[in-house]
C-alpha cells in the first residue's frame, strides 16, 4: 500500500473523511537538500493533504500529516478549514516548479513538493475543491500555470475519459442487443421452418 493510501486509511477514514489529494513536501531553505528518508533519529516526512467530510454539509480541510523516522504510522498535525485558506502561490507561472506557498488566516507556509508534477496535480485538485465547496470568498491563486486553473486540468481529462468509457460501454451494449435480436429472429425463423416441415411431412401419404 502506498503512503498516500495509508494516510487516507489511517488518518481520514476513522473520522469519516475522504482524502481528495496529497503532496509530499519539505520546507523551503536557501540550500536545497534532498528529501529525508524515513530512517534515522529526528527525520520525518511531511504531507499536505486535502480532505472532505462524508456527512452533509461537506466540510473540506487541509491537514499537515507527518511520518517520523523509524515509524510506519502517520500523525495528524496542523489542520485548517478550506475557508481559512487565503492564498495559493505557485511561485512561477511560466515553468514547472515544485515550490509553492500557502497563506492561511493564522499561518504562512513555504514548501517544496517532491516533484513539480505532484504539485501541479495537487493544485488542480485544490482549485477544483475550492470551486465546488466554497460558495463565498474563495482563495486567490497567483503565479500559477494556466493548466492548473484552466480548462485542461486532469480533472476535466478524467471526466472526459469517464464519459468516453460510458459511451463505449453503451455502444457495446447496443451492439450486443442488436446481435441478440438478430439471433432471436433467426431462432424464430428456424422454429417456424421446422414446424412447416413437420406439417408438410405429416400430410405426405405413407407409400406402404
Amino acid at each position: 500500500m502506498s503512503a498516500k493510501s495509508t494516510i487516507s486509511k489511517e488518518i481520514f477514514a476513522p473520522h469519516d473523511e475522504r482524502m481528495l489529494g496529497a503532496v509530499q513536501v519539505k520546507r523551503r531553505t536557501k540550500k536545497k537538500i534532498p528529501f529525508l528518508a524515513t530512517g534515522g533519529q529526528g527525520e520525518y516526512l511531511t504531507y499536505i493533504c486535502l480532505s472532505v467530510t462524508n456527512k452533509k454539509p461537506a466540510q473540506a480541510s487541509i491537514t499537515k500529516v507527518k511520518q517520523f523516522g523509524g515509524s510506519a504510522s502517520f500523525v495528524r498535525r496542523s489542520q485548517w478549514t478550506l475557508e481559512q485558506l487565503r492564498q495559493v502561490n505557485g511561485i512561477d507561472p511560466h515553468k514547472d516548479s515544485p515550490e509553492f506557498d500557502l497563506l492561511f488566516e493564522n499561518a504562512f507556509d513555504q514548501w517544496v513538493a517532491s516533484t513539480a508534477s505532484e504539485k501541479c496535480t495537487f493544485f488542480q485538485i485544490l482549485h477544483h475543491t475550492c470551486q465546488r465547496y466554497l460558495t463565498d470568498k474563495k482563495p486567490e491563486f497567483i503565479n500559477c500555470q494556466s493548466k492548473i486553473i484552466g480548462g485542461n486540468s486532469i480533472l476535466h481529462s478524467a471526466a472526459d475519459s469517464v464519459t468516453s468509457a460510458v459511451q463505449k460501454a453503451s455502444q457495446a451494449l447496443n451492439e450486443r442487443g442488436e446481435r441478440l435480436g438478430r439471433a432471436e429472429e433467426k431462432t424464430e425463423d428456424m422454429k417456424n421452418s421446422a414446424q412447416q416441415f413437420a406439417e408438410t411431412a405429416h400430410k405426405v401419404p405413407n407409400p406402404c
